[in-house]
Protein backbone atom coordinates (compact mmCIF):
# COMPACT_ATOMS: atom_id res chain seq x y z
CA UNK A 1 0.00 0.00 0.00
CA UNK A 2 1.58 3.85 -0.51
CA UNK A 3 0.78 5.87 1.82
CA UNK A 4 -1.21 9.12 0.85
CA UNK A 5 0.70 12.62 1.19
CA UNK A 6 -1.04 15.05 3.26
CA UNK A 7 -1.57 18.04 1.54
CA UNK A 8 -0.05 21.40 2.98
CA UNK A 9 -1.78 24.48 3.76
CA UNK A 10 -0.94 27.41 1.46
CA UNK A 11 0.68 30.95 2.79
CA UNK A 12 -3.61 32.16 3.96
CA UNK A 13 -3.65 28.70 5.63
CA UNK A 14 -6.06 27.37 2.42
CA UNK A 15 -5.79 23.33 1.37
CA UNK A 16 -2.88 24.04 -0.95
CA UNK A 17 -3.10 22.71 -4.99
CA UNK A 18 -5.52 19.92 -4.41
CA UNK A 19 -7.90 20.67 -7.19
CA UNK A 20 -8.05 19.19 -11.04
CA UNK A 21 -8.76 21.25 -14.05
CA UNK A 22 -12.13 19.80 -13.80
CA UNK A 23 -12.95 20.55 -10.10
CA UNK A 24 -11.92 24.15 -11.26
CA UNK A 25 -13.82 24.52 -14.09
CA UNK A 26 -17.06 23.26 -11.90
CA UNK A 27 -16.52 26.10 -10.04
CA UNK A 28 -17.61 28.37 -13.15
CA UNK A 29 -19.67 26.22 -14.64
CA UNK A 30 -21.98 25.84 -11.39
CA UNK A 31 -22.10 29.47 -10.44
CA UNK A 32 -23.17 30.48 -14.35
CA UNK A 33 -25.58 27.22 -13.61
CA UNK A 34 -26.62 26.96 -16.93
CA UNK A 35 -29.35 24.70 -16.66
CA UNK A 36 -31.49 27.08 -14.18
CA UNK A 37 -31.63 29.80 -17.24
CA UNK A 38 -33.55 27.35 -19.76
CA UNK A 39 -35.57 25.60 -17.16
CA UNK A 40 -36.36 28.79 -15.14
CA UNK A 41 -35.08 32.46 -15.94
CA UNK A 42 -35.36 32.10 -19.95
CA UNK A 43 -39.38 33.69 -19.58
CA UNK A 44 -38.07 36.99 -17.75
CA UNK A 45 -35.31 37.12 -20.59
CA UNK A 46 -38.29 36.55 -23.23
CA UNK A 47 -40.46 38.78 -21.58
CA UNK A 48 -38.36 41.72 -22.73
CA UNK A 49 -36.51 40.63 -25.81
CA UNK A 50 -38.88 39.00 -27.39
CA UNK A 51 -38.13 36.95 -30.58
CA UNK A 52 -34.35 38.48 -30.20
CA UNK A 53 -33.75 36.33 -26.81
CA UNK A 54 -31.53 34.57 -29.20
CA UNK A 55 -29.79 38.03 -30.05
CA UNK A 56 -29.53 38.65 -26.95
CA UNK A 57 -27.65 35.99 -25.58
CA UNK A 58 -25.09 36.11 -28.43
CA UNK A 59 -24.23 39.75 -28.04
CA UNK A 60 -24.12 38.61 -24.23
CA UNK A 61 -21.69 35.78 -25.12
CA UNK A 62 -19.52 38.32 -27.08
CA UNK A 63 -18.93 41.28 -24.76
CA UNK A 64 -18.25 38.42 -21.62
CA UNK A 65 -15.70 36.65 -23.62
CA UNK A 66 -13.69 40.26 -24.38
CA UNK A 67 -14.19 40.55 -20.13
CA UNK A 68 -12.64 37.13 -20.11
CA UNK A 69 -9.75 38.02 -22.20
CA UNK A 70 -9.41 40.85 -19.74
CA UNK A 71 -9.61 38.97 -16.91
CA UNK A 72 -7.18 36.40 -17.77
CA UNK A 73 -4.97 38.74 -18.21
CA UNK A 74 -4.20 38.99 -14.74
CA UNK A 75 -4.82 35.18 -14.04
CA UNK A 76 -1.83 34.36 -15.86
CA UNK A 77 0.21 36.28 -13.88
CA UNK A 78 -1.00 35.77 -10.35
CA UNK A 79 -3.12 33.75 -8.10
CA UNK A 80 -4.83 33.96 -4.70
CA UNK A 81 -8.24 33.52 -3.38
CA UNK A 82 -9.35 37.02 -3.88
CA UNK A 83 -10.54 36.86 -7.09
CA UNK A 84 -10.95 40.02 -9.43
CA UNK A 85 -10.80 42.25 -6.09
CA UNK A 86 -7.02 40.85 -6.03
CA UNK A 87 -6.37 42.26 -10.02
CA UNK A 88 -8.72 45.54 -9.83
CA UNK A 89 -6.22 46.59 -6.60
CA UNK A 90 -2.90 45.52 -8.19
CA UNK A 91 -4.78 47.92 -11.11
CA UNK A 92 -6.20 50.51 -9.98
CA UNK A 93 -5.28 50.96 -6.23
CA UNK A 94 -6.59 50.08 -2.64
CA UNK A 95 -9.64 51.99 -3.17
CA UNK A 96 -10.78 50.62 -6.56
CA UNK A 97 -10.00 47.51 -5.34
CA UNK A 98 -12.17 47.84 -2.18
CA UNK A 99 -15.01 49.21 -3.82
CA UNK A 100 -15.44 46.40 -6.50
CA UNK A 101 -14.22 43.79 -3.73
CA UNK A 102 -17.75 45.06 -2.26
CA UNK A 103 -19.18 44.63 -5.31
CA UNK A 104 -18.27 40.93 -5.81
CA UNK A 105 -19.23 40.14 -2.58
CA UNK A 106 -22.67 41.67 -2.57
CA UNK A 107 -22.78 40.08 -6.39
CA UNK A 108 -21.93 36.60 -5.47
CA UNK A 109 -24.53 36.96 -2.33
CA UNK A 110 -27.12 38.10 -4.42
CA UNK A 111 -27.00 35.06 -6.63
CA UNK A 112 -27.27 32.84 -4.24
CA UNK A 113 -30.06 34.09 -2.81
CA UNK A 114 -31.51 34.37 -5.96
CA UNK A 115 -30.62 30.81 -7.11
CA UNK A 116 -31.54 29.95 -3.39
CA UNK A 117 -35.11 31.17 -4.25
CA UNK A 118 -35.31 29.16 -7.57
CA UNK A 119 -34.22 26.25 -4.80
CA UNK A 120 -37.14 26.18 -3.14
CA UNK A 121 -39.65 27.25 -5.64
CA UNK A 122 -38.51 24.28 -7.86
CA UNK A 123 -38.36 22.48 -5.15
CA UNK A 124 -42.33 22.98 -4.09
CA UNK A 125 -43.25 21.98 -7.68
CA UNK A 126 -41.32 18.83 -7.27
CA UNK A 127 -42.47 17.44 -3.84
CA UNK A 128 -46.23 18.86 -4.96
CA UNK A 129 -45.79 16.01 -7.81
CA UNK A 130 -44.80 13.54 -4.96
CA UNK A 131 -47.95 14.62 -3.19
CA UNK A 132 -45.66 16.24 -0.76
CA UNK A 133 -46.70 20.14 0.62
CA UNK A 134 -43.12 21.95 1.92
CA UNK A 135 -42.95 25.62 2.88
CA UNK A 136 -40.70 28.11 1.17
CA UNK A 137 -38.64 28.75 4.61
CA UNK A 138 -37.78 24.97 5.04
CA UNK A 139 -36.19 24.23 1.41
CA UNK A 140 -34.01 28.09 2.34
CA UNK A 141 -32.84 26.58 5.37
CA UNK A 142 -32.31 22.92 3.77
CA UNK A 143 -30.68 24.12 0.98
CA UNK A 144 -28.57 26.71 2.99
CA UNK A 145 -27.25 24.39 5.86
CA UNK A 146 -25.92 21.61 3.22
CA UNK A 147 -24.12 24.02 0.86
CA UNK A 148 -22.79 25.54 4.47
CA UNK A 149 -21.58 22.40 5.50
CA UNK A 150 -20.05 21.59 2.42
CA UNK A 151 -18.25 24.46 1.78
CA UNK A 152 -16.81 24.61 5.76
CA UNK A 153 -15.99 20.91 5.97
CA UNK A 154 -13.97 20.27 2.35
CA UNK A 155 -13.21 22.12 -0.57
CA UNK A 156 -12.73 18.89 -2.82
CA UNK A 157 -15.98 17.27 -2.00
CA UNK A 158 -17.80 20.67 -2.72
CA UNK A 159 -15.51 20.27 -5.79
CA UNK A 160 -17.08 16.84 -7.03
CA UNK A 161 -20.28 17.82 -5.88
CA UNK A 162 -20.43 20.74 -8.27
CA UNK A 163 -19.10 18.54 -11.29
CA UNK A 164 -21.20 15.57 -11.00
CA UNK A 165 -24.88 17.67 -10.07
CA UNK A 166 -24.07 20.03 -13.07
CA UNK A 167 -22.94 17.07 -15.36
CA UNK A 168 -26.10 15.23 -14.82
CA UNK A 169 -28.33 18.26 -14.87
CA UNK A 170 -27.00 19.80 -18.21
CA UNK A 171 -26.98 16.53 -19.80
CA UNK A 172 -30.80 15.90 -18.72
CA UNK A 173 -31.61 19.59 -20.49
CA UNK A 174 -29.59 18.72 -23.45
CA UNK A 175 -31.74 15.83 -23.83
CA UNK A 176 -34.92 17.24 -23.56
CA UNK A 177 -33.61 20.07 -26.20
CA UNK A 178 -32.95 17.87 -28.67
CA UNK A 179 -36.57 15.25 -28.36
CA UNK A 180 -38.46 19.60 -28.20
CA UNK A 181 -36.60 20.13 -31.61
CA UNK A 182 -37.48 16.92 -32.94
CA UNK A 183 -41.09 17.08 -32.29
CA UNK A 184 -41.11 20.25 -34.33
CA UNK A 185 -39.13 18.25 -37.03
CA UNK A 186 -36.26 20.36 -36.55
CA UNK A 187 -37.96 23.48 -37.70
CA UNK A 188 -36.30 26.61 -38.83
CA UNK A 189 -38.26 29.73 -36.97
CA UNK A 190 -38.16 32.42 -39.22
CA UNK A 191 -39.73 34.76 -36.64
CA UNK A 192 -36.76 34.59 -34.60
CA UNK A 193 -34.14 34.60 -37.42
CA UNK A 194 -35.72 37.88 -38.46
CA UNK A 195 -36.27 39.36 -35.01
CA UNK A 196 -40.05 39.88 -36.24
CA UNK A 197 -41.82 42.23 -33.30
CA UNK A 198 -38.22 42.50 -31.31
CA UNK A 199 -37.06 46.21 -30.72
CA UNK A 200 -33.41 47.44 -29.92
CA UNK A 201 -34.43 48.39 -26.46
CA UNK A 202 -35.32 44.68 -25.69
CA UNK A 203 -32.67 42.94 -26.91
CA UNK A 204 -30.65 45.46 -25.26
CA UNK A 205 -32.55 45.37 -21.68
CA UNK A 206 -32.36 41.17 -22.49
CA UNK A 207 -28.43 41.55 -22.62
CA UNK A 208 -28.54 42.68 -18.65
CA UNK A 209 -30.36 39.78 -17.52
CA UNK A 210 -28.42 37.42 -19.81
CA UNK A 211 -25.17 38.91 -17.94
CA UNK A 212 -26.87 37.47 -14.67
CA UNK A 213 -27.06 33.77 -16.65
CA UNK A 214 -23.74 34.07 -17.50
CA UNK A 215 -22.46 35.96 -14.10
CA UNK A 216 -19.74 34.06 -12.21
CA UNK A 217 -17.99 33.03 -14.95
CA UNK A 218 -15.01 34.35 -13.41
CA UNK A 219 -15.31 32.55 -9.90
CA UNK A 220 -12.89 30.23 -10.76
CA UNK A 221 -10.17 32.89 -9.94
CA UNK A 222 -11.19 32.38 -6.14
CA UNK A 223 -9.42 29.20 -6.47
CA UNK A 224 -6.00 30.58 -6.31
CA UNK A 225 -4.40 29.02 -3.49
CA UNK A 226 -5.91 25.34 -4.20
CA UNK A 227 -6.42 24.89 -7.81
CA UNK A 228 -3.46 22.72 -9.34
CA UNK A 229 -1.30 24.75 -11.91
CA UNK A 230 -3.12 27.79 -10.91
CA UNK A 231 -1.84 30.07 -13.51
CA UNK A 232 -2.71 27.46 -16.52
CA UNK A 233 -5.72 25.99 -15.07
CA UNK A 234 -7.82 29.33 -14.14
CA UNK A 235 -7.40 31.06 -17.24
CA UNK A 236 -8.81 28.06 -19.19
CA UNK A 237 -11.70 26.96 -16.83
CA UNK A 238 -12.70 31.07 -17.34
CA UNK A 239 -12.89 30.99 -21.04
CA UNK A 240 -13.94 27.59 -21.44
CA UNK A 241 -16.79 28.50 -18.92
CA UNK A 242 -18.31 31.21 -20.98
CA UNK A 243 -18.26 29.77 -24.59
CA UNK A 244 -19.77 26.72 -22.93
CA UNK A 245 -22.45 28.27 -21.79
CA UNK A 246 -22.69 30.66 -24.14
CA UNK A 247 -23.43 27.86 -27.07
CA UNK A 248 -26.04 25.84 -24.25
CA UNK A 249 -27.89 28.75 -23.88
CA UNK A 250 -28.05 30.24 -27.41
CA UNK A 251 -29.66 26.70 -28.52
CA UNK A 252 -31.65 26.45 -25.69
CA UNK A 253 -33.69 29.68 -26.07
CA UNK A 254 -33.94 29.13 -30.01
CA UNK A 255 -35.57 25.89 -29.28
CA UNK A 256 -37.83 26.74 -26.11
CA UNK A 257 -39.07 29.79 -27.87
CA UNK A 258 -39.43 27.87 -31.47
CA UNK A 259 -41.95 25.51 -29.39
CA UNK A 260 -43.63 27.94 -27.56
CA UNK A 261 -44.30 30.03 -30.96
CA UNK A 262 -45.70 26.58 -32.19
CA UNK A 263 -48.38 26.59 -29.17
CA UNK A 264 -51.03 28.84 -27.56
CA UNK A 265 -48.90 29.11 -24.03
CA UNK A 266 -46.91 32.61 -23.34
CA UNK A 267 -43.48 32.00 -22.68
CA UNK A 268 -43.18 35.02 -20.52
CA UNK A 269 -45.78 33.70 -18.03
CA UNK A 270 -44.22 30.46 -17.45
CA UNK A 271 -42.19 29.61 -14.24
CA UNK A 272 -41.77 26.03 -15.83
CA UNK A 273 -41.02 26.08 -19.68
CA UNK A 274 -39.71 22.93 -19.95
CA UNK A 275 -41.83 20.71 -18.06
CA UNK A 276 -44.74 22.44 -20.10
CA UNK A 277 -42.93 21.85 -23.56
CA UNK A 278 -41.84 18.02 -22.50
CA UNK A 279 -45.69 17.44 -22.18
CA UNK A 280 -45.90 19.27 -25.52
CA UNK A 281 -43.43 16.61 -27.25
CA UNK A 282 -44.88 13.66 -25.28
CA UNK A 283 -42.17 13.41 -22.33
CA UNK A 284 -43.82 14.54 -19.67
CA UNK A 285 -41.79 11.93 -17.59
CA UNK A 286 -38.54 13.65 -18.96
CA UNK A 287 -39.90 16.78 -17.56
CA UNK A 288 -40.16 15.79 -14.01
CA UNK A 289 -36.12 14.28 -14.08
CA UNK A 290 -35.42 18.43 -15.75
CA UNK A 291 -37.12 19.98 -12.86
CA UNK A 292 -35.17 17.47 -10.69
CA UNK A 293 -32.07 18.43 -12.66
CA UNK A 294 -32.97 22.12 -12.37
CA UNK A 295 -33.53 21.90 -8.58
CA UNK A 296 -29.93 19.96 -8.06
CA UNK A 297 -28.49 22.57 -10.40
CA UNK A 298 -30.15 25.59 -8.24
CA UNK A 299 -28.55 24.07 -5.17
CA UNK A 300 -25.26 23.67 -6.75
CA UNK A 301 -24.97 27.34 -7.56
CA UNK A 302 -26.34 27.70 -4.11
CA UNK A 303 -22.86 26.57 -2.91
CA UNK A 304 -20.91 27.83 -5.60
CA UNK A 305 -21.55 31.05 -4.82
CA UNK A 306 -21.32 31.39 -0.91
CA UNK A 307 -17.65 29.78 -1.55
CA UNK A 308 -16.19 32.19 -3.90
CA UNK A 309 -18.55 34.94 -1.35
CA UNK A 310 -16.94 33.55 1.07
CA UNK A 311 -13.15 33.73 0.43
CA UNK A 312 -13.34 37.34 -1.06
CA UNK A 313 -14.41 38.15 2.35
CA UNK A 314 -11.32 36.29 3.85
CA UNK A 315 -8.66 37.79 2.02
CA UNK A 316 -9.90 41.07 2.37
CA UNK A 317 -10.28 40.19 5.85
CA UNK A 318 -6.58 39.81 6.13
CA UNK A 319 -6.32 42.80 4.13
CA UNK A 320 -7.65 44.63 6.99
CA UNK A 321 -11.00 45.50 5.51
CA UNK A 322 -13.02 43.64 7.72
CA UNK A 323 -12.73 42.15 10.95
CA UNK A 324 -9.62 39.83 11.60
CA UNK A 325 -12.03 36.66 12.43
CA UNK A 326 -13.66 36.75 9.05
CA UNK A 327 -9.56 36.11 7.98
CA UNK A 328 -8.96 32.57 9.54
CA UNK A 329 -8.80 29.29 8.22
CA UNK A 330 -9.85 26.44 9.62
CA UNK A 331 -6.85 24.17 11.29
CA UNK A 332 -8.22 20.56 10.14
CA UNK A 333 -10.37 21.55 7.45
CA UNK A 334 -7.86 24.73 5.94
CA UNK A 335 -11.45 26.62 4.33
CA UNK A 336 -12.38 29.95 5.10
CA UNK A 337 -14.74 28.54 7.45
CA UNK A 338 -15.85 31.59 9.66
CA UNK A 339 -16.53 33.75 6.41
CA UNK A 340 -18.21 30.86 4.81
CA UNK A 341 -20.83 31.25 7.99
CA UNK A 342 -21.32 34.56 7.41
CA UNK A 343 -22.29 34.39 3.62
CA UNK A 344 -23.75 31.42 4.70
CA UNK A 345 -26.12 33.42 6.99
CA UNK A 346 -27.15 36.60 4.83
CA UNK A 347 -27.85 34.04 1.73
CA UNK A 348 -30.76 32.75 3.92
CA UNK A 349 -31.68 35.74 6.06
CA UNK A 350 -32.60 38.16 3.05
CA UNK A 351 -34.90 35.68 0.89
CA UNK A 352 -36.12 34.58 4.19
CA UNK A 353 -37.49 37.78 5.32
CA UNK A 354 -38.92 39.00 1.90
CA UNK A 355 -40.69 35.67 1.97
CA UNK A 356 -42.35 36.38 5.82
CA UNK A 357 -43.45 40.00 4.27
CA UNK A 358 -45.18 38.15 1.34
CA UNK A 359 -43.20 37.96 -1.49
CA UNK A 360 -43.74 35.28 -3.69
CA UNK A 361 -40.22 32.99 -4.29
CA UNK A 362 -40.40 33.71 -8.25
CA UNK A 363 -40.80 37.05 -7.84
CA UNK A 364 -37.83 37.30 -5.56
CA UNK A 365 -35.78 35.63 -7.52
CA UNK A 366 -35.99 38.12 -10.23
CA UNK A 367 -35.43 40.81 -7.59
CA UNK A 368 -32.38 39.63 -6.36
CA UNK A 369 -30.96 38.23 -9.76
CA UNK A 370 -31.14 41.78 -11.04
CA UNK A 371 -29.50 43.32 -8.33
CA UNK A 372 -26.70 40.92 -8.44
CA UNK A 373 -26.29 41.66 -12.16
CA UNK A 374 -25.38 45.15 -11.21
CA UNK A 375 -22.88 43.80 -8.86
CA UNK A 376 -21.09 41.97 -11.65
CA UNK A 377 -21.76 44.28 -13.92
CA UNK A 378 -19.61 46.63 -11.78
CA UNK A 379 -16.92 44.53 -11.21
CA UNK A 380 -16.78 43.40 -14.90
CA UNK A 381 -16.80 47.50 -16.69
Amino acid sequence: MTAEVPISPSLHGLKRECLSYGEVLAQSIAVIAPTTTPAANLALIYAVAGNGTWLSFLLGLIGLVCVSVNINQFARRSASPGSLYTYIATGLGTSAGVLCGLGLILAYLFTGMAVLCGFANFGQALFAHLGIHTHALTLFAMGTAIAWYAAHKDIQLFAKALLWLEGISIGLIALLGLLIWMHQGFAIDWHQLTLKDATPGGISMGIVLVVFGFSGFESATSLGDEAQKPLKNIPKAVMRSVLQAGFFFIVMAYIEVLGFNASSANLAESEEPLTFLADQAGVGFLGILISLGAWLSFFACILAAINPAARVVFLMARHGVFHDALGEAHEENMTPHTAVALCALVTFLVPASMNLFGLKTFESMGYLGTICTYGFLLVYI
